[in-house]
């Protein structure tokens, strides 16, 4: 019988290294005398057309993909937690929500940077929290110095504003809907 090992699987992003992720999944595995697996996804890329419409001639294989994809994974968690880490990296193809899901499924505990786009950050997260075999750890923009959007610099006033704009009655207290 071989004995559990507390693993701790770090989602890197392809953009930012997730350098705040690493790092704390890094100092949680010691703490636990654990292992990290730092996870990354990639597909393969769409053919680019010639201005004729045909393919171009030259096409990535999925090898050299996928031997492109671990290169940058394991340069970046180099950049991040110096030359002599002892993280396993794994590229796997296809969604980045199923690659975490996958590679958490005997994890002790799955962390990630909150991704930077607004738009797909709560649906990301939200996701992963609610479909994850371990708990999850989603490092906020404040902690992984991820500067500000503009959304965040004009304040959450705005987007409760324009969510309401034109629904009569939304936003107000129920005394004032009362007084027509």
């Amino acid at each position: 019988m071989t004995e559990h090992v507390y693993t701790v699987i770090v989602g890197v992003s392809p953009r930012s290294s997730s350098p705040t992720a690493l790092r704390w999944a890094h100092k949680q595995a010691r703490a636990h005398g654990g292992r990290v697996v730092a996870v990354r996804a990639w597909r393969t890329p769409n053919p680019q057309a010639t201005p004729s419409g045909t393919t171009a001639s030259r096409v990535a294989s999925v090898t050299d993909t996928e031997h492109d994809a671990m290169a940058r994974l394991a340069a970046d968690v180099g950049s991040v937690l110096g030359e002599g880490h002892d993280v396993d990296v794994r590229v796997v193809r296809g969604d980045r929500r199923r690659a975490l899901l996958d590679a958490a499924e005997n994890a002790d505990l799955l962390v990630v940077d909150a991704p930077r786009s607004l738009a797909s950050a709560p649906l990301f997260a939200h996701r992963l929290v609610y479909a994850a075999p371990c708990p999850v750890v989603v490092m906020p923009p404040r902690i992984s110095g991820e500067p500000q959007t503009g959304l965040e610099r004009a304040g959450w006033a705005a987007v409760r504003a324009a969510g309401s704009a034109g629904r009569p009655g939304l936003g107000t207290s129920r005394a004032d809907r009362g007084r027509g």
